[in-house]
């Protein structure tokens, strides 16, 4: 994931109201003379692997809504909020775009999004049509301001081919950390440039571990940090202690992006902590592979992260974005298409559709783990200055796992520095 620089997400909040209570004077309205609209759509999970995927669910829109034009923009995760910050800042926002539950609050409490609510005055929309918790997600003040598109869980993916040739049994949904230590220690031959276990050192890995371990990120108030604690220590210790032992150094990474997906690919990797929508992305992959809920520690907890569909405040086309938002995220095409595709997940309550992800034929075997991983949800804690949050945490567990300093000190040192965030 690209860093945001500190100064820029501190900013990022005051930047966007700014750029709201300005308007979009400047920008173009997107209706022909002939009335058609074109519509702006911003996103970052279709590319590379679901842009068809994406174009099919266009086309189906665009048949039932001959006045409106849907142009899609894309751009990878990494790049994704900076080109939309920018875009809002500037009045050029896109009219729909994608958001994820994180930086959700950091949006919708600035102003910039559309309350979906007043746009679909009039209009036969039935909320029951998805899954409750989340559609109550994307929710602030409330005001629905996004709608549900997609969620993900994060499993253990393994390399099988080299669990048989080392002669071990494949992980099951029974394993702790120690059966994956133990797994991931004789299964690397660094001569061969093999390694046994790879799990980021980040924000994103270091919450939902801090879970299994039995710990809190923040106290229930959530007015404080309550992670540097034995539990958290522990936590951190875990992601730390594989960096090169079972897992390549940061200085082996060098910065690679993709490293990890291509080391997988490559038949390097035989453990591998990743969500579900890599398995597109692995289907050519030329060796065995399946997938298993994540070992746990204390207790289970596995990490779902949810995407939507929000309307820029500024746009010119409230009721045609409620239109595309709406199809997007709970028509039966769109559904139906990313479970075929194993595009992540629609958040729909239509169970019987949802079944269908567990008939596709294509790897993964145990799709079942996927459903099952939703059985001990750990959710990413979320606060208004939320980017500069996750940088925090990753620049201190980065500090620990380079050797800068000790897990405890990276501990404390982020708490104080997250502890006046929240303040």
């Amino acid at each position: 994931m690209k860093r945001t620089t500190k100064a820029a997400a501190a900013l990022l909040t005051a930047v966007l109201a700014t750029a709201c209570a300005q308007g979009s004077a400047t920008r173009d309205t997107g209706t022909a003379p002939d009335g058609k609209v074109t519509l702006r759509y911003f996103t970052f999970s279709a590319a590379p692997d679901h842009v068809a995927d994406l174009d099919t669910i266009v086309a189906a829109f665009e048949k039932e809504n001959p006045k409106i034009d849907v142009v899609v923009e894309t751009a990878p995760y990494a790049d994704y909020f900076t080109k939309l910050q920018t875009s809002i800042a500037g009045n050029t926002a896109p009219d729909t775009f994608e958001l994820n539950y994180e930086n959700f609050v950091t949006y919708a409490s600035a102003g910039s999004l559309l309350d979906l609510g007043t746009a679909a005055a009039g209009d036969d929309y039935q909320p029951s049509v998805y899954a409750a918790e989340s559609l109550k997600a994307f929710t602030h003040g409330g005001k629905q301001f996004a709608l549900p598109a997609s969620f993900s869980t994060v499993v253990l993916f393994y390399n099988k081919s080299l669990f048989d040739a080392a002669g071990l049994p494949a992980p099951t949904a029974d394993w702790t950390w120690a059966e994956e230590k133990a797994a991931a220690a004789k299964l690397t031959d660094k001569k061969k440039g093999v390694y046994g276990d790879f799990q980021p050192v980040q924000f994103f890995e270091f919450y939902k571990t801090l879970k299994q371990a039995g710990g809190e990120f923040l106290t229930a108030d959530g007015k404080k940090t309550a992670f540097n604690s034995p539990e958290g220590v522990k936590a951190a210790t875990w992601l730390v202690d594989k960096v090169g032992n079972t897992m390549p150094t940061e200085a082996e990474i060098g910065g690679t992006a993709d490293y990890d997906t291509n080391l997988f690919k490559s038949g390097k990797l035989a453990m591998w902590h990743n969500g579900i929508w890599q398995f597109a992305g692995m289907a050519d992959a030329p060796f065995e592979w399946d997938v298993v809920v994540e070992p746990g520690d204390q207790t289970k907890a596995s990490a779902v992260f949810h995407n939507a569909i929000a309307a820029s405040a500024t746009t010119k086309h409230p009721a045609e974005a409620w239109a595309w938002s709406r199809f997007l995220t709970s028509s039966q095409t769109a559904a139906t298409t990313r479970i075929k595709a194993s595009w992540e997940l629609p958040p729909i309550s239509d169970q019987a559709t949802l079944a269908g992800y567990l008939d596709n034929t294509a790897k993964p075997a145990n799709r079942q783990a996927v459903f099952d991983s939703l059985k001990s949800i750990a959710l990413p804690p979320v606060i208004a200055r939320q980017q500069e949050m996750q940088d925090a945490m990753t620049e201190e567990l980065s500090n620990a796992a380079a050797g800068r300093k000790s897990v405890q000190q990276a501990l404390t040192d982020a708490a104080a520095t997250i502890d006046g965030l929240l303040g």
